[in-house]
């Protein structure tokens, strides 16, 4: 039988077993004083032309076309890699596609959406920290430290499959050669796959390949079609053929390393970078790295979830609390593997891992707002689409804004969103949506300036105008303006968002 060789990996003080050592070797801090024959190195996006001087340092994608970041001669290892991107599609986590290909195969041994591959779904943006991915900068800052070796030689692409410019893409890839790997050095491989919605009858297949390998890891993302719990749905994973499964969950969230249901945070080896809540439409994104407790396979492996969950009528009664849902299901799978995988299948082109999306800019609508104080155009905010946002300066608490919008055509159950922004001096809003009964309330502050996604429920929206209302209900204690203790009450809108969402199975 052959041996899988894994050694140790440091992110955040904590060892991982994905990367190279002598064997009978013990991982942490004191490896660093290990001196190996190797060499490290490091592949950028630095201006080419003039690397000491200039200041082009980024690399520009254009719709459809495809960025090559880094081709590099083995035997080697890719120990860490760091992107940030400037892009005109809002959404360019989903529509960037980043590709690994090994040796001269030219089956990926990566191919995953960008934000999927770093445990982010639905073309959100979060920042967090797990063993292997660390995110800042209000979550356009990726790093990965999964380790990736290569016997020959390694490709790393970037695909822009929207129809928007990426204007800036810069990269870090940093690696190390050896003169030789050991003979039973593994791949690494990350497999995006979807279920939009998921099959009836049949449990959501994350992975089976053939082969020999260990499996590290699992991202799903879910969007609702209907209200209530989606994770009752129980793992299962069959090793090297089996008819029985070795692994037998009990719960979507037990297998997440959760317990009780979902709420989001986000830890080491496991956690919940997305959870918007439990209404038709709301998404969720969570991980678990199994880099503690690998899941060895000598010849094949099976790894799949059931879809299921609670099912209501439509007053909102719970008709039963365990049922197949009609949820969209997307996942990636991690694993190492000596030999290439088995059943690789294109990933879906990005209008079929899209839902539709009609996107209202606040600022264009201000020339219709009626408001009882000042309201402008705020620029130059990276963080918001278009880089402007529609800023409400209120200063006296019960001031109110109307935002009008119009849509084209009957929209039958969608979600309504409104991307707000969350600052220093911002206030407590009740907001509400044409005429409906219970307005949404949410508290601005935040010692920080991000942007705050704001779910309003599913709606059915007939043709023609319809009013977004805003009306302040006072602040946060430590809301102040800046420079004095005078209370702040300003609202932010950047964005108003009218999504598809999955549809209830009946």
């Amino acid at each position: 039988m052959c041996r899988l060789r894994f050694g140790f990996l440091l992110v955040a003080g904590m060892a991982l077993s994905v990367g190279f050592a002598n064997e009978g070797s013990h991982a942490g801090l004191e490896d660093l004083s290990v001196l190996r024959n190797e060499q490290t190195r490091r592949t950028s996006s630095s201006d080419a032309n003039d690397w000491q001087n200039g200041n082009a340092d980024a690399r520009p994608i254009e719709p459809g076309d495809t960025l090559t970041l880094a081709e590099l001669e083995g035997p080697g290892e890719i120990r860490h890699l760091w992107f940030t991107i400037s892009a005109e599609d809002p959404d360019y986590p989903q529509s960037l596609v980043f590709r690994v290909y090994y040796d001269d195969s030219e089956v990926p041994g990566v191919e995953c959406p960008l934000g999927d591959f770093f445990a982010v779904g639905h073309g959100l943006k979060r920042a967090y920290q797990s063993a292997v991915y660390e995110i800042s900068s209000d979550g356009r800052a990726y790093n990965s430290f999964w380790r990736m070796p290569f016997y020959r030689r390694i490709r790393l692409t970037v695909t822009n499959e929207s129809d928007k410019r990426v204007n800036a893409f810069y990269s870090y890839v940093d690696w190390a050669s050896f003169p030789a790997l050991p003979k039973d050095t593994a791949y690494f491989h990350a497999r995006y796959r979807q279920e939009f919605p998921c099959v009836s009858g049949t449990n959501y297949l994350i992975l089976e390949t053939e082969g020999e390998g260990v499996y590290v890891g699992t991202v799903l993302s879910a969007q609702f079609a209907e209200q209530g719990w989606f994770g009752e749905g129980d793992d299962f994973i069959y090793i090297d053929g089996e008819e029985e499964p070795s692994y037998k969950g009990t719960g979507t969230e037990d297998y997440f390393s959760d317990a009780w249901g979902f709420r989001e945070f986000t830890q080491m080896n496991h956690g919940v970078p997305i959870w918007e809540g439990f209404d038709a439409g709301d998404r969720v994104t969570a991980y678990r790295w199994h880099i503690q407790d690998p899941i060895r396979f000598e010849k094949s492996i099976r790894v799949e979830i059931e879809h299921k969950g609670s099912r209501h009528d439509e007053n909102g009664k719970v008709l039963t609390g365990y049922e197949e849902r009609a949820d969209d299901f997307a996942s990636v799978a991690f694993w190492y593997q000596k030999d290439e995988p088995t059943g690789y299948t294109p990933l879906p082109p990005l209008a079929e891992r899209t839902k539709k999306k009609i996107r209202i800019e606040a600022e264009t609508c201000a020339d219709g707002i009626q408001h009882s104080t000042g309201a402008v155009i705020e620029q130059n905010g990276g963080q918001w689409s278009g880089e402007k946002q529609l800023l409400f300066q209120a200063h006296l608490p019960n001031s109110e804004l109307s935002l009008p919008f119009h849509v084209e055509g009957d929209l039958e159950r969608v979600s309504v969103q409104a991307i707000l922004t969350s600052s220093w001096d911002y206030g407590i809003y009740e907001i509400r949506l044409d005429d409906i009964e219970k307005p949404i309330t949410v508290d601005l502050y935040s010692p920080e300036v991000k942007v705050q996604p704001v779910s309003l429920g599913v709606h059915s929206l007939a043709k023609g105008d319809h009013t977004l209302k805003f009306r302040n209900v006072g602040c946060n204690p430590q809301s102040k303006l800046k420079g004095s203790e005078s209370p702040g009450y300003f609202l932010g809108i950047d964005v108003l968002e009218l999504g598809e969402i999955p549809k209830k199975r009946r």
